[in-house]
């Protein structure tokens, strides 16, 4: 990707695209070769064929409602032909029926959703995907610590944030615009109430402003995602 934006892809705004449903995550086993850190042995040496160990990629796309995640997500799962997890559609009923009703979730609402969304991107690389791609507001720092548990699961693997960055009277325009989803516009403001934007010291994260026209966005998402998996490689072969 040379940073030019696609010849089309859906518009920011139109935040109710079609979203993909994926079932319950089983329990899932540790990637193959655990006894590989980033790529080299624990004991120095690398593997016998004299290669590196292949390295599997966790893209989280952040951020609070009406930023876009589904829509850049959606784009960028596509663009690397890797699964997508619509974060959503893990949230148990309990959960929804809150968010309907107007009523923001807890920590306590929000840990086994997390947790889920962690085990189910590892299930999707076990099953011999380079990488996935998915959706998660992650507001607070705790919540993203929740996912950054997983690559001591799996050793091989490399987890990485793209925070969407906006204003809230703008996410508040595009979700009053959105239709038939139960993230309603009053919500908006009580995710702000509680939301920790990445700090300086979240070097796994990458933010992007979506004030901006949708193919820009996507665009510049795509070209650093790109970006970031080839200095992973760059740096392994050091």
């Amino acid at each position: 990707m040379n940073g030019s934006g696609p010849s089309s892809g859906p518009s920011l705004s139109n935040l109710s695209a079609v979203r993909q449903s994926l079932p319950p995550s089983p329990k899932v086993a540790r990637l193959p070769n655990p006894s590989l850190t980033n790529g080299v042995r624990t004991n120095g040496a690398t593997p016998a064929n004299g290669s590196l160990e292949k390295e599997h990629h966790i893209w989280l796309v952040t951020g609070p409602a009406g930023c876009g995640k589904s829509t850049v997500a959606k784009y960028l799962a596509n663009s690397l032909h890797w699964p997508y997890i619509e974060g959503d559609e893990y949230h148990p009923k309990a959960n929804v029926d809150k968010m309907s009703a107007g009523i923001p979730l807890t920590d306590a609402d929000r840990w086994d959703w997390l947790t889920a969304l962690r085990d189910s991107s590892i299930h999707e690389l076990d099953q011999g995907h380079d990488g996935v791609v998915l959706t998660c507001s992650a507001l607070k720092r705790k919540y993203r610590d929740v996912i950054r548990v997983a690559p001591y699961f799996t050793p091989n693997l490399r987890l990485h944030f793209i925070y969407l960055d906006a204003p809230e009277d703008l996410l508040l325009q595009r979700v009053l615009a959105r239709k038939n989803h139960y993230m309603g516009a009053n919500m908006v403001h009580s995710q702000f109430d509680i939301l920790e934007p990445p700090t300086s010291d979240e070097v796994d994260v990458i933010s992007i402003d979506v004030s901006r026209p949708a193919d820009s966005v996507m665009a510049e998402a795509l070209d650093r995602v790109l970006n970031t998996i080839h200095e992973t490689k760059a740096n392994l072969q050091k």
